[in-house]
């Protein structure tokens, strides 16, 4: 990054790393899923195909991430354990977080057409989730007891509810007659009056999806005499056990034995308390300017193998910026200005927001997940030849900054390092194109004056776009007289605006003379 006085701004940050022994859980769960499944027409009272796509989405997190050796999921929610050992992205709770969520965001909007080819994706699905440190494997066997017992509940519920909706009960009739059922008596509701034995649903429904790593011998080649031998790989693989927490499930899984060691003995009863108290969560301190920052993770490859022009690529730079507006439109009465360069984005959630209570990894988790499925779903907008090679994955933070003025002191050192970064990339790339390569360029430019470089190699800088130069500012701008709808509970209300994006200077004060109303401390 670009030095500049207004560095000081990162001191603000704080650290969250998941100490030494405990184990990273990362759950996450589907964002508003009630709706997006009514939207498209999932069935109910579970969706075969849905729940398959969960699985496959799982599973490929597992493909992605090494570290991660086991993933338990149900309905609309995956929980993803990572080996003790792991030094994952240096166990920063939200960076961690924010990765994992984003990916499977990804994943899932990839994935959709090929277990749903006959419905479109309506719009961006989002996902959050929290991070739980568990102290010891009996703490991961508590949680893993905890959420089964939760996919078993849920499913006796939903699957009596919904036959009490299909046979003529409004839904506030089927829940008034449900309300205070015990298990046994909603076994009994399933056989009588729906002739349904709980017991043969099929597993998916009952008990959830194990998704782990496994040894395997596979052959591969014969001898002369037709002898074969094997070589042992690691395999992925999806499971339906009754009881995942318990000691025969886990004593046959080698891996798991290896990465998180042994249960010692089972157990039959947890308290969602116990297991909640070690949720790593915070929330963010009342009355300050709450900054998420995004950023694309290995964006260089990603840019090589889907060939951007360099050093910018206006078509990449305008998907950003297009799910940026998108994210503000998606929080209209909490985000209220973001700034991008590059690929990377910080959203501006105003001093008295209480989004999600404020709470840290529901705030990260969900903006990134957004704004991850967003970016999937547009790309062909503005790539129409270009198809996406790999899913994309952004990770992010969440930083309070006390004042408008240490505020603003941030965002004008996100514009200089973009100013910075931008001279540096004019002239790396100048260079590349006359003929030298990328090392020769590298040293060329080492503690080289930039803009001494630039009028070295003619490069018009002043004309180049003031999107390349100046970064993308987004925000609402203001109409007068104007009702919307308020999509989180559907009643009237003052509208935002029309979200519009400008490249403009915003460490002076001329744009925040123009635009009071974005800083306003209501």
């Amino acid at each position: 990054m670009a030095n500049s006085k207004y560095e000081y701004v990162k001191n603000f940050e704080l650290e969250d790393e998941v100490m030494f022994p405990n184990f990273i859980l990362v759950r996450i769960n589907g964002r508003n899923f009630s709706n997006f499944s009514q939207l498209h027409q999932l069935q109910k009272p579970y969706d075969e195909n849905a729940l398959n796509l969960m699985n496959s989405c799982a599973v490929s997190v597992l493909e992605e991430y090494a570290d991660i050796v086991l993933a338990y999921g149900f309905s609309d929610e995956y929980t993803f354990v990572f080996k003790k050992t792991s030094k994952f992205y240096d166990r920063r709770a939200s960076k961690v977080l924010s990765i994992i969520t984003s990916f499977f965001s990804s994943i899932f909007v990839t994935k959709w057409s090929g277990f749903f080819p006959q419905k479109e994706l309506q719009y961006s699905p989002s996902f959050h989730g929290h991070v739980t440190c568990c102290a010891s494997v009996d703490v991961l066997q508590a949680y893993l007891l905890w959420r089964q017992n939760i996919c078993h509940v849920t499913n006796q519920y939903d699957q009596c509810f919904w036959r009490l909706v299909e046979d003529g009960k409004d839904v506030r009739e089927a829940h008034d007659l449900l309300k205070g059922a015990e298990k046994c008596n909603l076994n009994s509701l399933l056989f009588d009056k729906f002739n349904v034995n709980y017991n043969t649903l099929e597993p998916i429904f009952r008990q959830g999806s194990c998704v782990l790593k496994v040894v395997v011998d596979d052959i591969v080649k014969y001898t002369d005499n037709g002898v074969p031998i094997k070589r042992q790989r690691r395999k992925i693989i999806t499971m339906h056990s009754k009881k995942i927490a318990g000691r025969k499930f886990w004593n046959e899984q080698t891996f798991l034995l290896k990465e998180l060691g042994c249960f010692v003995e089972d157990i039959d009863n947890v308290k969602p308390e116990y297991v909640k108290s070690f949720e790593f969560d915070s929330k963010l301190m009342l009355l300050t300017w709450i900054v998420v920052r995004i950023d694309g993770c290995h964006f260089h490859r990603f840019s090589d193998l889907h060939e951007f022009v360099k050093p910018n690529d206006e078509r990449a730079l305008n998907l950003m910026n297009s799910c940026a507006m998108s994210v503000l439109k998606e929080f209209p009465h909490d985000i209220v200005f973001a700034y991008g360069v590059s690929d990377e984005y910080s959203f501006i959630l105003k001093k008295t927001t209480d989004l999600f209570q404020r709470r840290a990894s529901k705030i990260v988790s969900t903006i990134v997940s957004f704004f991850t499925s967003t970016y999937v779903m547009r790309w062909k907008d503005f790539f129409s030849q270009s198809e996406l090679k790999y899913p994309p994955s952004f990770d992010g933070r969440a930083v309070c900054y006390p004042s408008i003025e240490i505020l603003r002191d941030y965002l004008s050192w996100r514009q200089v390092d973009c100013h910075i970064n931008n001279q540096y990339n004019s002239c790396f790339w100048k260079l590349v194109a006359s003929g030298k390569r990328k090392r020769e360029a590298q040293q060329s430019l080492k503690g080289a004056q930039l803009q001494k470089k630039i009028e070295e190699l003619a490069i018009d800088y002043n004309s180049l776009p003031a999107m390349f130069r100046q970064g993308s500012s987004v925000f609402w701008e203001k109409m007068d007289n104007v009702l919307t709808c308020n999509k989180q509970n559907g009643k009237s209300s003052e509208s935002c605006g029309r979200v519009i994006v400008e490249h403009c200077d915003i460490i002076g004060s001329g744009f925040w003379l123009e635009h009071p109303s974005i800083l306003e401390e209501k």
